[in-house]
């Protein structure tokens, strides 16, 4: 399931992405399938040992080219990324900003490793839907590692461009996510096993596997109006 769009990202084969904040992988398998040279970065030691464990499965299964260049994992920190100057020419960086206290050095952190010319799509929560999440319950942000802020679309890209990047464009994600959480919400965002979650839940994973036509038109007509995440597309100037 993803979030930034590659075409607007202008992802390119053969381009040097970084993935950071990278999670379980899904931006970073997605950028090695299209022939990117990859570096998923995240600070959880589960998370760098499960993509590093997908890389692989990868290059078993003939998605990746044994032996190639194609993709790198670490373990590190966003505030001090071990990379030099404008080592990358795209940059993703979805779902992190929201959880560190000391997001504008993070922001400073990216804008600095990307090239003059290079592109960088940077995800959040949408302000309105989390907005609920957080009227809802307070355990759904409220906990080691949550979300800290919600982010207004201009107050975001206020920030950004504070580090030197300029805002080329932006969408929202994931429409058929928001009344999922809403309802994880209201039962209690770690209750797994009420029937109506569990219910949902199916359906997502229906939609994520089979891609119907139905699922797939409410996703496009919902997304700008409630979708989940804001996506923020940036550039860095020559």
């Amino acid at each position: 399931m993803l979030t930034a769009k590659y075409e607007q990202l202008g992802l390119r084969r053969g381009d040097k992405v970084l993935d950071l904040g990278c999670g379980f992988g899904r931006h970073a398998f997605e950028a090695a399938r299209r022939g990117a040279v990859v570096v998923a970065l995240d600070a959880g030691t589960d998370e760098v040992n499960g993509v590093a464990a997908m890389f692989v499965s990868m290059v078993e299964a003939g998605e990746l080219a044994e032996g190639s260049l194609h993709a790198a994992v670490v373990q590190g920190d966003a505030l001090h990324l071990p990379f030099p100057d404008g080592a990358f020419d795209r940059v993703i960086c979805s779902e992190v900003l929201e959880h560190l206290p000391d997001d504008l050095s993070a922001m400073r952190e990216l804008a600095r490793v990307v090239r003059p010319g290079g592109t960088m799509a940077i995800t959040v929560p949408r302000f309105g839907p989390e907005l609920i999440n957080w009227s809802l319950s307070d355990e759904y942000h409220n906990v080691p590692g949550g979300h800290i802020r919600i982010y207004r679309r201009s107050v975001l890209a206020q920030r950004l461009t504070s580090s030197g990047l300029v805002v080329t464009g932006h969408h929202y994600a994931h429409g058929l996510h928001s009344p999922y959480w809403w309802l994880k919400c209201c039962v209690g965002p770690t209750n797994e096993d009420h029937p109506l979650v569990q219910r949902y839940h199916q359906l997502l994973v229906w939609d994520l596997m089979k891609k119907p036509a139905l699922t797939r038109y409410a996703e496009r007509v919902l997304s700008p109006l409630m979708g989940k995440s804001l996506v923020l597309y940036l550039g860095k100037p020559r």
